[in-house]
């Protein structure tokens, strides 16, 4: 029989009971050299600020140098993953738009992109339908970079800029509240299409936002790029080279921040973004200040995207493929509450058609059956390479969806790009890696 430290063990009156306990900080602290008095360990987080009190760091500090960074995730774990064996497909979209929750739509358009290469319907998906996806997803990498500028300016001394940041991001959540009815986790895009088409309204607060955003870019920039501090903050901080990117399986603005212009959007395009005229933004540095500048330039980049798009919607047509098997809800509108069933679809399958309302029924409480087999869909999200391993057994839910979760690898680079540094450059460092742990712990 053999004894752990982690879960010693006492006979009680109701039989053995264990004590389990996390053991990691006596192992660190007791694996400090007592010659060095200089030598401590310190958690940072998760009630830190800078780790956003879902990280936590344990540093081996020597003075103000980090001797050793470790990460310890799992303080917002959801079991989303799990939670999706027990729900149809379609609902799916409810759950894994709430991962990475400053991306949502793009959890979701990777979620409903395996589904369809399961169901064989990639090639069947309306123009209309990818159009409506890549304006949401482009969108959607403002606002995730918005608040990246946002909040690491705020953790590096900035307050001005957490303020503008957020101000221009909520412009963009009024828009997706428009289209979909919420301004977050919004379960728009489904398995077949999208739940709606943009209104007309929407479009017109998309072009107005378009004329707006490029002269705030320039006011970030010129509130941060030119000052000492920022600079002093970011240049040469963190380095993570190129090989060490790969090594690490590091993706997204870090990656490119480095000198490699690898986006999937390009690379191994989707939702008809090989139509779409842009640049892949790079920098050479590989520190703070160079995924600072590719995120930057990645937001222009990224409204000349929803430029062409919108420009596009003035087309007419449907958004939903027409298999009625697989396109559910049937009619969806937007209403005071939010977003359900048209009242018009409920009056004609409720007075007018049997036939409607018994299949209706079943489509929403049963959901349709995939074909069995196994896919793997990866997408350019804000991050990185957010990839989706979808596997069926035949039936009307998932057997197991699986996340390849950029902020869960991306969190890998950590150490090396602390270790030997100053303890305040372990803030500006992990912060340029942009983690979001909802993704992480999903």
């Amino acid at each position: 029989m053999t004894t752990s430290n982690y879960a010693t063990e006492r006979e009680t009156t109701e039989g053995k009971v264990f004590t389990v306990t996390g053991g990691d900080w006596d192992t660190v602290v007791s694996g400090t050299d007592p010659i060095n008095d200089e030598r401590i360990v310190v958690n940072m987080g998760p009630q830190h600020p800078s780790t956003h009190g879902v990280l936590r760091l344990i540093l081996e500090l020597e003075g103000e140098t980090v001797r050793e960074a470790r990460s310890v995730i799992g303080y917002l774990h959801t079991g989303i993953e799990k939670n999706l064996e027990y729900r149809t497909w379609v609902q799916g979209s409810t759950f894994v738009t709430r991962m990475d929750y400053l991306s949502p739509l793009f959890n979701e358009t990777a979620y409903a992109l395996a589904v369809e290469k399961l169901l064989g319907i990639s090639d069947d998906i309306t123009e209309r339908a990818n159009t409506i996806r890549v304006l949401m997803m482009e969108l959607n990498r403002i606002s995730s970079h918005l608040v990246w500028i946002a909040t690491t300016g705020m953790e590096l001394g900035a307050i001005s800029i957490m303020l503008y940041g957020f101000r221009e991001r909520e412009y963009i959540l009024e828009i997706f509240e428009i289209i979909t009815g919420l301004r977050m986790n919004h379960a728009y895009v489904r398995p077949g299409g999208v739940a709606q088409d943009v209104p007309e309204d929407a479009i017109i607060k998309i072009r107005e936002f378009l004329k707006l955003m490029p002269k705030r870019l320039k006011e970030y920039e010129d509130l941060l790029s030119g000052q000492p501090i920022w600079i002093e903050r970011t240049k040469n901080v963190a380095v993570l080279d190129v090989t060490g990117c790969l090594a690490l399986g590091v993706t997204g603005p870090v990656l490119r921040s480095a000198g490699l212009a690898w986006d999937l959007r390009k690379t191994m395009p989707y939702c008809g973004y090989e139509t779409y005229e842009f640049d892949v933004p790079t920098h050479t540095d590989g520190d703070v200040w160079g995924r600072y500048q590719v995120r930057l330039a990645e937001i222009r980049e990224s409204l000349k995207i929803v430029e062409q798009a919108v420009d596009r919607l003035a087309k007419p047509g449907p958004v939903m493929v027409a298999d009625r098997k697989i396109a559910w809800p049937a009619q969806l509108a937007i209403g005071i509450d939010g977003m359900g069933n048209s009242l018009e679809h409920v009056a004609k399958i409720m007075g007018q058609s049997m036939e409607s309302l018994i299949h209706h029924f079943k489509l929403v409480t049963e959901g349709f059956r995939v074909p069995p087999g196994q896919v793997y869909v990866a997408i350019e999200s804000p991050r990185g390479e957010l990839g989706v391993h979808a596997v069926s057994d035949g039936g009307t839910r998932p057997y197991r969806v699986h996340y390849r979760e950029p902020s869960f690898v991306n969190l890998q680079a950590l150490p090396a790009i602390s270790e030997g540094g100053l303890i305040a450059d372990v803030i500006a460092g992990g912060a340029s890696l942009d983690p979001v742990m909802g993704g992480c712990d999903r």
